[in-house]
């Protein structure tokens, strides 16, 4: 039962497919604590590469660690995926190389999915209590609530003065000498810089190079095709005849915001059965179907549950890739199928550990305490507090970690979905770091707001019984609002 729940690994927050197999979660089969003591820390020069959340709160912990850090940020504000912009790319499907990449994929009316005292880091109130005149204090606000909480993170723990903006990395390469050459480009300026450091954390993102689905017949296809990447507004589909690939949370508000100017609106989800489609309710104008069987030259779409329809529109809610467009590895890291690795716990490839981390690969999770656990323990690893295990020993792990997978019959895309893993995870992590768990209360209420999604699909962000725990995660953030400065 929910209000029984009082340690932090339950089979209840394990998807089916992991009922039986969630040993290499936890507990860990390596741990990263020293059995003896350990070696004073070091202090090491560490690129940070982007400014939004994982690379602020990185940023912020290897600086508490007593590393000198440079963050690298290719836009112009800090605040990642959460820099809000109505541009979109030239290349509405953003497949073309040429294409000048735009990097959110924020359209205008997005609400987090999460309650906003949930989401926040464990050390800085994400409170409506603190929403400044102007704001929006709901619990599940809009974009612009986040970006504004992001940047008075950046603001009140000092970070702006780390961060250099509109400076793209170009590459990060590996020395004879084991340290990490890095090379950079501001934007106005003729050349390249190139300097030398011992650590690069890459805290990039994955929300901005599309997955596209593969659809039988599309290339002579008639119509218009997008990715939800380049969604903003639903004006354009106004009378419309439009198909929305993918049943996720991006799908689910687009395809509901687009019903109220399209014609028609057809989901199709890989998760449906090949049967009948159905009409969704309180909607005259919008059907689920099963997957796309195909497209013929004439502008049609078949499904899979035999329905045809004339279709004007396809857009592409079908997720995202990993890209690093800037390391060169030597192939030791590889993307394979949305697969990053090998990676120990989803962060330190084991040949270049501890010197190369990745920060925010995990999806289907609370994202910024997640963030923050991972950047204690990367900062106190490279600083040598932190003791890690044989190579041998991570890359074990590792193989244990696909082996169950593979068992669960979850494909290798699905390698950095932790879903309700999440909290066995960060308590891992805390525990490594001498943090105290994950709060009771947060991990009650990301399962309570993942139930009332599927109890209330239409109203979540307004409708909810977790009231209760409301008080309790104020109540925490308390001790930390001598952090905070009201904007």
């Amino acid at each position: 039962m929910m209000n029984g729940l009082k340690v932090p690994f339950s089979s209840s927050f394990i998807p089916q497919p992991f009922l039986a197999t969630t040993s290499v979660l936890m507990p860990p089969s390596t741990s990263f604590v020293a059995a003896g003591p350990t070696p004073p820390p070091s202090s090491r020069r560490v690129a940070v590469i982007g400014a939004g959340a994982s690379g602020l709160v990185a940023a912020r912990e290897l600086r508490r660690e007593g590393h000198r850090v440079v963050v690298f940020e290719r836009g112009a504000a800090a605040g990642g995926t959460w820099v809000y912009t109505p541009a979109a790319e030239s290349d509405p499907l953003s497949v073309d190389p040429r294409r000048e990449i735009v990097h959110t994929s924020l359209y205008d009316s997005l609400r987090t999915n999460l309650p906003r005292e949930c989401m926040s880091f464990i050390d800085y109130p994400f409170s409506s209590c603190l929403s400044p005149a102007g704001g929006d204090p709901r619990r599940f606000p809009v974009h612009s609530e986040v970006l504004r909480y992001l940047q008075d993170f950046a603001r009140d723990f000092d970070l702006y003065g780390l961060v250099r903006f509109q400076t793209k990395v170009e590459r990060v390469e590996r020395d004879r000498d084991g340290r990490w050459q890095v090379r950079s480009k501001r934007t106005g300026d003729p050349g390249e810089q190139s300097e030398v450091f011992d650590g690069v954390v890459v805290c990039n993102g994955h929300y901005s190079e599309p997955r596209i689905a593969d659809i039988p017949g599309i290339h002579t296809w008639p119509g218009k095709q997008f990715h939800s990447h380049n969604y903003r507004v639903p004006e354009p589909f106004t009378d419309k005849v439009v198909v929305i690939i993918g049943n996720s949370a991006s799908a689910f508000d687009i395809s509901r915001e687009i019903a109220r100017y399209a014609r028609e609106v057809h989901i199709s989800s890989r998760s449906e059965p090949d049967e009948p489609s159905r009409k969704q309710p309180a909607y005259d104008n919008m059907w689920l179907h099963s997957t796309i069987a195909g497209t013929h030259k004439d502008g049609t779409v078949v499904f899979k549950d035999g329905s045809c329809i004339h279709v004007d529109v396809i857009m592409h809610c079908s997720g995202y890739k990993y890209d690093f467009p800037f390391l060169e590895t030597n192939n030791i890291v590889t993307v394979d199928d949305n697969r990053v690795g090998p990676l120990y716990k989803h962060i330190f490839p084991p040949l270049l550990a501890p010197s190369l981390a990745f920060i925010g690969l995990p999806w289907k999770v609370a994202p910024f305490p997640l963030f923050e656990l991972q950047s204690k323990w990367v900062a106190g690893v490279l600083s040598g507090r932190i003791a890690h295990p044989t190579v041998k020993e991570m890359m074990d792990d590792v193989k244990a970690w696909y082996s169950e997978i593979k068992a669960a019959g979850w494909p290798k895309r699905y390698t950095h979905n932790l879903s309700n893993n999440q909290f066995p995870y960060n308590n891992w992590l805390a525990e490594q770091c001498g943090h105290p768990p994950v709060e009771e209360w947060r991990q009650l209420m990301y399962v309570a707001t993942s139930k009332n999604r599927i109890a209330r699909p239409e109203n979540y962000r307004d409708e909810w019984d977790d009231g209760h725990l409301i008080p309790l995660a104020e109540e925490d953030f308390q001790k930390f609002l001598g952090h905070v400065r009201l904007s």
